[in-house]
């Protein structure tokens, strides 16, 4: 049974990461900010709901297909979404949705 599984309807969302606390593996948080729009971060639009995902080993991004990671924030963007499914399992972080493309 996953510890965290919710649909969202966003059009956006931007995937970065933040040290978590001192936790004995070292594990982060998955920071996620849903947005309204496409390309938030050009505009410096602020997400309309933040998910602070603590001890996080990685994330997994399944069946989207128009994703965009910016070397100058170490962000993935995930443009052109109708909804997007976030699920946490043990320690990792699964994105479904769904994407017009």
């Amino acid at each position: 049974m996953p510890e965290l599984k919710n649909v969202y309807k966003a059009k956006s969302v931007v995937i970065s990461r933040k040290p978590g606390a001192d936790h004995p593996e070292g594990l982060w948080s998955a920071f996620i900010g849903l947005f309204t729009e496409n390309n938030p971060h050009l505009k410096g639009r602020a997400p309309f709901e933040v998910l602070d995902i603590k001890d996080t080993e990685k994330v997994r991004i399944r069946d989207l297909r128009n994703i965009s990671f910016y070397l100058r924030g170490n962000d993935l963007v995930i443009n052109n979404l109708e909804s997007v499914t976030i699920e946490k399992e043990n320690n990792i972080v699964t994105l479904t949705g769904k994407q017009r493309l």
